[in-house]
């Protein structure tokens, strides 16, 4: 068990946003190993960035002693949160369901550690709602929760403001059973603390409050926790539900794209980013971020960041293949050898067409090829930019606008990447 109090790691690496006590919680943190826990629903086949800023705050925690619950929602993922949402969420199928906590608890064994009870444990609520009934729920939790106390949480109110959407009475449902959940793990686990980001803050009073309803004022109090919600320089929320997901799964997002993610943070988000996403020292973040103020043009924060993010989810060999890509794309040998999955996802904002395959019949000056790729308005355009340097095939520079388009100018999946200048891209998929 650290002497450090968690509450103070915790608020040094920027990870609380709010807390129902914090006095007490610092007390509790302080006697002894606290177990808290921490819910994921199983709305996708992979947790994203967003997501790791809970599973950051809950590693912290288990480094300093304290045990750790992670709650793959199987029932609650049934139901769906309303918070920071507005409009409903889509009602999984039972198959879909079943696949994505699969993948979620892969995921999360990977970050926590669960090799002992005693260390933490990957929980289901699902086990414990199944046999639970509507008349259950009528006359256990409903005596306890206020009606007015309930429209009047945040994710609720919002709801009912927009009034094309409303909120259905699933939704509306959804404080009760994650207030359940808490009070399941405390009555059966003795968790004293749940975490959450800042949109589940009443979600998480939801259950303090009940717990301190039925427990009494003589047992254990139980206490709330949020950390911020991890957001794009414009203040929007890192999320599929915004389209700009960053997934843990590399299948969803490779490596390459995850250590782009973070090579291209603000130098502002560097040293926020550093204390949340790492596990390195605050003392070695300060050193990092004052030799990057002293240079920022080199990048060397975002490097840094980059690298420890991406060892954390994707490993060594990760690591070393997102960097290795990095050098490819970025320097000056030919991308022969990278795979399609990479050339899509690195130039994902190049337009992109269909070119046939007789470009390689060795009849097809580049100038023309430029024009049908879409790179070049004109063949005398074309021309004109060749003979200025100016233009790239499979990042070879051109130098003759007569020379007909060969198969070194070709990745090895049929792909010619074109660029115009320093920053202009295309993609031409031969078929």
């Amino acid at each position: 068990m650290s002497t450090l109090n968690a509450f103070d790691v915790l608020t040094a690496r920027g990870l609380v946003y709010d807390c129902t006590d914090e006095a007490g919680l610092r007390d509790a943190f302080a006697a002894g190993p606290v177990t808290f826990y921490v819910g994921f629903d199983p709305t996708a086949d992979s947790l994203h960035a967003g997501n790791l800023v809970g599973i950051m705050a809950m590693a912290h925690l288990q480094r300093l002693g304290h045990r750790a619950i992670a709650l793959a929602g199987g029932a609650t993922g049934r139901v769906g949160d309303p918070s920071g949402r507005d409009v409903e969420r889509q009602l999984l199928d039972e198959a879909t369901l079943e696949r994505n906590l699969a993948a979620i608890r892969t995921q999360l064994a990977f970050f926590l550690d669960f090799s002992t009870p005693e260390r933490g444990l990957l929980v289901d609520n699902y086990d414990w709602m199944r046999s639970f009934s509507f008349m259950d729920a009528l006359r256990v939790i409903g005596p306890h929760f206020s009606v007015n106390q309930m429209i009047s949480r945040d994710s609720v109110r919002k709801r009912l403001e927009t009034r094309e959407q409303g909120l259905t009475y699933t939704e509306f449902s959804y404080q009760l059973l994650q207030a359940w959940d808490f009070w399941h793990l405390y009555k059966h686990e003795g968790a004293r603390l749940q975490g959450g980001g800042s949109d589940q803050w009443g979600n998480i009073t939801a259950g303090t409050d009940l717990i301190g309803k039925m427990a009494g004022p003589d047992h254990p109090k139980a206490f709330g926790l949020t950390w911020p919600l991890l957001t794009t320089a414009a203040g929007v929320k890192f999320g599929k539900s915004a389209g700009n997901a960053v997934w843990l799964d590399r299948e969803k997002t490779s490596p390459y794209g995850y250590y782009q993610f973070w090579i291209n943070a603000a130098d502002a988000d560097v040293e926020r980013f550093l204390k949340i996403f790492t596990f390195l020292e605050l003392d070695e973040i300060d050193e990092i971020v004052a030799k990057h103020g002293e240079a920022p043009h080199l990048r060397e924060g975002q490097k840094r960041l980059a690298a420890e993010a991406t060892r954390i989810v994707h490993g060594e060999d990760g690591l070393a293949s997102a960097i290795k890509t990095t050098e490819v794309l970025f320097g000056a040998e030919p991308f022969t050898d990278l795979p399609a999955a990479i050339v899509r996802e690195a130039f994902a904002e190049a337009p992109t067409v269909e070119v046939s395959s007789d470009v390689l019949a060795g009849e097809t000056p580049i100038s023309k090829f430029l024009v049908e790729a879409g790179a070049c308005a004109s063949q005398s355009e074309a021309k004109r930019l060749i003979g200025q340097g100016a233009v790239r095939l499979n990042n070879r520079v051109v130098t003759q606008a007569d020379r007909p388009v060969d198969t070194d100018d070709v990745t090895a999946d049929a792909i010619i990447i074109v660029r115009v200048g320093k920053k202009r891209h295309f993609l031409a998929t031969l078929v």
